[in-house]
């Protein structure tokens, strides 16, 4: 037992002098160490203050644009379903499906059989009484006859007239012809068949120009007129067409609070078809000479909003009131001025007065 208590005792002797030995040396080490427990990538000042290195934006002047997204669809300049004005038995079709037609070619006929006979036999009538008014009038220039028995064969030459111009429009129903120029599409209708003005016979489009249709805020009815520029994309095609506003609806939609809006597009090519869907976008309010930060840089508080500047060696806080938002931009309407340097990396970790090193500094030029 006695042995035992020797021998603790003899242990506890010899780490106290061990710590008393090696103590002064294990001090430095423990310092450093604390020192090194500072934050990743902040340095350190002659006074121990901790030195953050951080990206810098000057500020300079901007234009910027409010960049508006919409969908639309693209229509056909003119479209229409040709139909007779009468009805009838189709003799003759003299168009191929999908094929150009200029405006006034005829693209069928119904049977007007019946309607030219009337029409040779009111010829004839009028012929005849064309050459009973001629000698009606010599007579009466020489008083052999009354003026009133001129005047009854001259209303009767002007009814016969009368019924050659009515005759000639029937006739002239029995014809489809192509309003405008245009392509038309896959006839409804086969020779022989009979066909009423309710009945289809083919369907004609002009597809160079086409419009596109959209709807906008009622917010920008003041900015969207005729003339307006937009740019829209399409599914399957990378490219960027661009086409100009030029009809605007006078009234706003009460149930969506959208305002209705036509563009004109050229498609000189013909690239593009009608019933297409199309991304729309616009640039609105147009703001020159202005201060816009990136979005990154803003800090939201419950007393509004605020961004860190570089001033003299440190960081140093701004109120700010904002204005337009762009995707990567943000206007300031006051707080900043031309020339500051917008403090954009490190936000989490800066605070008032904290020194900063500024590693790079973007400048952008309008």
């Amino acid at each position: 037992m006695k042995n035992r208590l020797k021998i603790i005792l003899t242990i506890l002797v010899i780490a106290l002098l061990a710590l008393i030995i090696f103590l002064p040396k294990i001090k430095p080490l423990l310092g450093k160490g604390a020192k090194d427990g500072a934050p990743t990538g902040m340095a350190m000042r002659g006074g121990g203050q901790q030195i953050l290195p951080v990206s810098g934006y000057l500020i300079s002047p901007v234009q910027m644009n409010e960049m508006k997204n919409s969908s639309g669809t693209i229509l056909p300049d003119e479209e229409v379903d040709l139909s007779f004005e009468t009805s009838g038995k189709i003799v003759a079709i003299h168009f191929r499906e999908g094929t150009r037609v200029k405006k006034g070619d005829l693209l069928a006929k119904m049977n007007d059989r019946p309607l030219q006979a009337q029409l040779l036999k009111l010829e004839a009538q009028k012929k005849l009484a064309e050459e009973k008014e001629f000698r009606q009038r010599s007579l009466l220039e020489k008083d052999a006859i009354s003026r009133e028995s001129y005047d009854q064969i001259a209303t009767e030459l002007q009814a016969i007239e009368a019924d050659v111009l009515l005759i000639k429009a029937r006739i002239a129903e029995t014809e489809l012809r192509a309003p405008f120029d245009g392509i038309v599409g896959l006839r409804l209708l086969s020779e022989g068949s009979y066909a009423t003005p309710a009945t289809k016979i083919v369907r004609l489009v002009k597809t160079s120009p086409l419009k596109i249709e959209f709807a906008i805020p009622e917010r920008y009815a003041s900015e969207v007129k005729p003339g307006f520029p937009i740019e829209f994309t399409i599914d399957g095609n990378n490219n960027v067409f661009r086409a100009t506003v030029y009809a605007v609806e006078p009234k706003i939609n009460i149930d969506t609070r959208t305002i209705g809006v036509r563009a004109l597009y050229p498609n000189s090519r013909e690239e593009l078809r009608p019933g297409r869907f199309a991304s729309i976008d616009m640039r609105l309010s147009k703001i020159d000479n202005t201060i816009a930060i990136p979005t990154e840089a803003l800090i939201p508080e419950m007393e509004g909003e605020k961004v860190f500047v570089y001033r003299s060696g440190k960081a140093s806080t701004v109120k700010v009131e904002t204005g337009l938002r762009t995707e990567a931009l943000i206007q300031i309407k006051s707080g900043l001025a031309f020339g500051d340097t917008l403090l954009t990396s490190g936000i989490l970790q800066l605070r008032e007065g904290l020194p900063v090193k500024l590693d790079t500094v973007v400048v952008v030029n309008k």
